[in-house]
């Protein structure tokens, strides 16, 4: 992600959560967070600027990758977008290296729920009250063994993912 993506990267916050984040969180996270590392995920079009439709982001803490966003366009959702955007963020956790990686959910959001438990994550709490829009709590979700045989597994998420992704095209 890159200061020129912010505007796209707004818009789909705002479409994605109940309560966007706030005014100036994601040029901090750029500029002066030297813990956050965020993506974008764009649509390439005949040698433009691709569209941006999906971000996803993580601060590296000590080593555990805490997952702080996974967001893509609503035009875009159901089509394995949000599971590529995982994917890239634990793959780049063996590039730091990190052992853990952590995130909170809303107790709601069973979609986004079965998709971390796909990728092993288990829950091992609750945050209670967490979101302050709704006063929702989180489930906090960990998936606490990011060593060889699971960097296999995730390689062979890939695989079937992107034969889907090709298939659908």
């Amino acid at each position: 992600m890159q200061m020129v993506d912010l505007f796209a990267v707004q818009t789909i916050d705002r479409l994605s959560f109940p309560t966007p984040a706030r005014a100036g969180l994601f040029e901090h996270e750029l500029a002066q967070n030297n813990i956050a590392h965020y993506q974008v995920l764009g649509l390439g079009e005949d040698g433009r600027s691709p569209q941006i439709i999906g971000f996803s982001g993580f601060w590296l803490i000590a080593d555990e990758v805490h997952i702080s966003t996974i967001a893509t366009h609503p035009q875009w959702r159901g089509h394995g977008l949000g599971e590529l955007l995982l994917l890239y963020l634990l793959f780049q956790a063996y590039d730091h290296p990190a052992n853990m990686a952590t995130l909170e959910v809303r107790q709601s959001n069973r979609v986004a729920q079965a998709l971390y438990r796909k990728y092993q994550f288990e829950e091992v709490g609750t945050r209670p009250r967490y979101y302050r829009d709704t006063g929702e709590d989180a489930l906090l979700m960990t998936m606490a063994s990011l060593n060889a045989r699971y960097h296999q597994f995730l390689k062979e998420q890939q695989a079937t993912l992107y034969q889907r992704l090709q298939s659908e095209a």
